[in-house]
């Protein structure tokens, strides 16, 4: 919504930018909050850990290497995402493996368009050209032929 006091800055803003003067800055960010984690009520008393993988963690030095935990650790509630057997964390940051899928579906397009126009020989015979604009007359016309009535069979 647009106030009386903001419309009054702007226009001075603007009359600064013609004038020539030196614009105040605007600011043009919002104000960063401190990321505070929140406990959680269902909970209760059980320890919050951190959301990290289990994929990320050293595959040595753990009383249980498979699942790389030590004897009396709190289990995380969302075990089965960041365990070992939940889903694989990427290698490849999404903006790069976006770029290589690009590249590999521009070059599979550019081979296909190679192969159809650099690849694919010329007819060898000239289409047949018939005199009198295709014979258009000589084969009944093209609205001329008639249409196949059922109706007429059946008398």
């Amino acid at each position: 919504m647009i106030t009386a006091t903001s419309l009054a800055r702007l226009s001075g803003v603007r009359a600064a930018i013609r004038a020539g003067r030196a614009v105040p800055a605007l600011r043009t960010y919002s104000t960063p909050i401190p990321f505070k984690e929140e406990v959680d009520p269902q909970l209760g008393g059980y320890p919050q850990l951190p959301y990290v993988s289990k994929q990320r963690l050293p595959p040595r030095g753990w009383d249980d290497p498979q699942m790389r935990r030590n004897f009396g650790d709190p289990v995380h509630e969302l075990e089965d995402v960041l365990g070992m057997w939940g889903p694989d964390i990427p290698i490849v940051d999404p903006q790069t493996a976006l770029r290589h899928f690009t590249i590999a579906w521009t070059g599979i397009l550019a081979f296909a368009l190679f192969v159809k126009y650099a690849l694919v020989p010329e007819r060898p015979a000239v289409p047949r050209e018939y005199p009198y604009d295709g014979l258009k007359e000589e084969l009944g016309g093209v609205n001329q032929a008639p249409v196949w009535d059922e109706s007429e069979d059946e008398e």
